[in-house]
């Protein structure tokens, strides 16, 4: 409970500077959101009178500590394009991706753990080296590059998955998988390189500890040695590297989303860039960085669950 208590105290400063940062961030986005929204023949006084309708005419100090108050009222404002409550807008567009997120990460698991783990234990085979040049491949593409290619091959020269859309899972759970399959390996490709390098480093240097090696001098079994002794203490840098992955999910979305047209954050954010409108993209990145902070969180507590030294030490 302690190092629960340390942790959550050190969250408020660090979401007082996110929220700082997001807003003076988005103010430096160049163009007039006024301007886009009326266009340029709309007269200086339809432009001062809505400028002024969104407080967007007030010094920034005051339009931060206003947008601050309204915060912690649960209000983010309203989207200056569409005229829709911003939680509303973002609450229909998390949970597209976190569907999204989610099944990248088990594409990425279902990859890299049984890779990781087989290369390291078949160190310096063919497989081993397999597996490093897939993980180097992995590494070295770019998710919008491999995306575009699932696209021409999976959708265009064999129509097996749709090129983009989405279908909500509860009104067609057959068309939602078949729209989910091609986003999630985009995203969950690189991650899963990452993954694999780590287990395989970690499973290496477990491998070579005394208690694994009186483990099999036990005349235990492969299994009983690889899963429940030496992958269980390999886990933990795993995981740590999973928590900051999450991180990369959430900034990966935006490319993949884009690319697939998925509704999700990620897209939304685009969009919203794209037509200058500020309260929904302030909206965005403080819920993409909050869940962020949240996600390290719990992969902390995970750690000191699995290594309580990491909770005394702290």
């Amino acid at each position: 409970m302690r190092y629960l208590a340390i942790r959550l105290l050190a969250m408020v400063p660090i979401l007082f500077g996110i929220s700082v940062l997001t807003f003076l961030m988005v103010q430096l986005v160049p163009g007039d959101p006024i301007v886009s929204m009326l266009g340029l023949e709309a007269t200086d006084q339809a432009i001062d009178t809505l400028r002024a309708r969104y407080g967007l005419d007030q010094p920034l100090p005051v339009q931060y500590f206003a947008w601050l108050g309204q915060l912690f009222q649960g209000n983010l404002g309203r989207s200056i394009q569409t005229g829709r409550p911003v939680l509303a807008m973002l609450g229909d567009a998390i949970w597209p991706t976190m569907q999204l997120a989610g099944a990248a990460i088990v594409v990425s698991l279902v990859i890299a753990i049984p890779a990781g783990i087989l290369s390291a234990v078949k160190r310096n085979s063919p497989l081993d080296f397999l597996s490093s040049l897939i993980a180097l491949f992995g590494l070295s593409v770019p998710s919008f590059w491999l995306g575009i290619m699932l696209i021409l091959t999976l959708s265009v020269s064999f129509p097996i998955f749709p090129a983009s859309g989405y279908v909500p899972v509860f009104e067609d759970p057959w068309a939602h998988l078949k729209t989910l399959v091609l986003p999630a390996i985009t995203l969950g490709t690189s991650l899963a390189a990452a993954t694999m390098r780590m287990t395989r480093s970690a499973m290496l240097e477990v491998l070579g500890q005394d208690y694994v090696r009186t483990a099999w001098a036990k005349g235990l079994g492969p299994r009983a040695v690889i899963t429940h002794h030496a992958f269980r203490t390999a886990l933990m840098p795993v995981v740590t590297l999973l928590g900051i992955q999450m991180g990369q999910v959430l900034g990966g979305v935006v490319i993949t989303e884009t690319v697939f047209s998925w509704p999700g954050i990620g897209k939304l954010t685009v969009d919203a860039i794209f037509a200058r409108d500020y309260p929904v993209v302030q909206g965005a990145v403080l819920m993409t960085a909050t869940i962020f902070v949240l996600i390290n969180l719990a992969t902390d507590l995970i750690y000191a669950l699995l290594d309580p030294r990491a909770a005394e030490s702290a």
